[in-house]
């Protein structure tokens, strides 16, 4: 299975050193010396790490005959994917793969299906999950404990717990009419940013 860990940026430097915005919760292992890595395009790659560093919060990585500003400044914008297999897991038991998540059944806590989980979104400020209702409309749902308390790998269904009016809009209309303040993003507070990942694990596929 492939899966987007990556996409260079701006060249650093003259030696061929270059940016690396990171799309994965596991960089030394994805993008760490020696791993090899396809392109999109394809015809910039494969790639082959040949050394790393963080420099001023930012990752830079020199890849194997990349070796002047010219050629790192050709680079820029390609997306790197890693061959991953599809059996492997995290090694923290809370963490997920994007493809371990899609097509998971969306369920209430007392069991009632809410829809089918069709993507998740990555954001800087949290991960979001997209749930597609029996009706055909999508819902957007913060991928924090609070509200998705469990992840059921095993019999393929996340179980939800959202405030009034996240799922049903007129339940939201009731909320508002009762002095709240609406629902949506403020309801992810208190996990923190995941940045790309699904509870710090996953990597995010284009």
């Amino acid at each position: 299975m492939q899966l987007v860990v990556g996409k260079i940026g701006r060249a650093h430097g003259i030696r061929g050193d270059v940016s690396v915005e990171v799309r994965t919760d596991e960089p030394e292992l994805r993008l760490g010396p020696g791993a090899v890595l396809l392109t999109d395009p394809a015809s910039a790659g494969p790639l082959t790490v040949e050394s790393g560093k963080v420099h001023s919060g930012r990752l830079l990585l020199r890849f194997a005959g990349v070796k002047d500003r010219n050629a790192a400044e050709a680079l820029r914008g390609t997306i790197l994917i890693a061959e991953v297999d599809p059996e492997e897991r995290p090694e923290d038991p809370e963490e997920f793969y994007d493809h371990q998540l899609i097509g998971l059944d969306v369920v209430l806590l007392d069991g009632t299906l809410v829809g089918e989980l069709t993507e998740v979104v990555h954001l800087p400020y949290q991960d979001l999950l997209t749930v597609k209702k029996p009706d055909g409309t999508e819902v957007l749902v913060p991928f924090v404990t609070r509200i998705v308390p469990i992840i059921d790998l095993e019999n393929q269904r996340a179980v939800i717990d959202p405030p009034g009016g996240l799922i049903d809009s007129e339940q939201a209309e009731v909320a508002r009419g009762d002095g709240a303040d609406g629902v949506g993003g403020d309801a992810a507070e208190g996990d923190g940013a995941q940045g790309d990942g699904v509870r710090d694990g996953s990597e995010a596929a284009e």
